[in-house]
């Protein structure tokens, strides 16, 4: 028996690393995958992933930051398997220059915005009517340690993070009488082909990670599954409205020492 047998989930940003990982682990424990991505190349390969793996899984292609994208994309799940139990908010995008908010251009603003935050809100937005006709269900957003500590050149996604953090915790309030969890992970560094391809170019800055991180090591895209697996799962059956961090300790270390 897999700890989400029966269970039909949607996970975003699925094409590649977290998302990727998770679209596997998650058709491991039973659970039927829509796996939603802009890249349709990538997508159809986690796809093929799964299968390999002996799991279920279909493509819905999707920009989270268009609204009919978005209504579509839950449509597919629907459509596919008849319901619609959970919802990991997983993509999102990083400041595309970093920049000190002064020298910040609003094209930049509008994306991250768009994608980090509007996206979240407008993928809840079209999956709630149907976890509700479902009988409630688990969504899991991804914030950002970002989210809660001050940051350098990063803010329109500070700002992107704090607001999904903020409108999690208020939509878990919302609809928990109606069988509805949202919570809230912050992963740290995590080691997926996006960080992969900046560190290897840069080895200064990764034994700086590694050594502002407790734990003294850069996390695994499992390690950010399975959380996601507990918190999508009917074992985190009383737990909405928490704010996870999956960071090695950063996030409790004051670095004052």
């Amino acid at each position: 028996m897999g700890r989400l047998d029966g269970k039909v989930a949607i996970i975003t940003g699925a094409g590649t690393g977290m998302g990727q990982t998770a679209a596997v682990i998650f058709a491991k424990e039973g659970a039927k995958v829509i796996v939603a991505d802009v890249n349709q190349q990538a997508g159809e390969e986690t796809v093929k992933m799964v299968r390999d793996a002996g799991g279920d899984a279909t493509f819905a292609k999707v920009d989270v930051s268009k609204a009919e994208d978005a209504k579509n994309m839950v449509k597919t799940a629907v459509d596919t398997y008849g319901k619609l139990n959970v919802l990991y908010n997983n993509a999102g995008i990083g400041e595309q220059a970093a920049a000190y908010t002064a020298d910040c251009t609003e094209e930049n603003w509008d994306k991250v915005l768009a994608i980090d935050l509007k996206g979240v809100w407008l993928c809840m937005k079209y999956a709630i009517p149907e976890m509700i006709k479902a009988g409630g269900g688990s969504i899991i957003n991804v914030a950002s340690q970002a989210a809660t500590r001050g940051n350098f050149g990063l803010p329109s996604y500070t700002a992107a993070k704090g607001g999904v953090l903020s409108l999690s915790r208020g939509v878990a309030v919302e609809y928990a009488d109606k069988n509805i969890r949202v919570n809230i992970i912050e992963p740290g560094y995590i080691s997926t082909p996006m960080l992969k391809g900046f560190l290897d170019t840069m080895p200064e800055v990764k034994q700086k990670i590694i050594d502002g991180t407790p734990q003294r090591r850069i996390g695994k895209p499992e390690e950010v599954a399975w959380t996601v697996v507990f918190l999508a799962s009917d074992e985190s059956s009383h737990i909405t409205g928490a704010e996870l961090p999956i960071d090695g300790g950063i996030t409790a270390w004051s670095h004052t020492m």
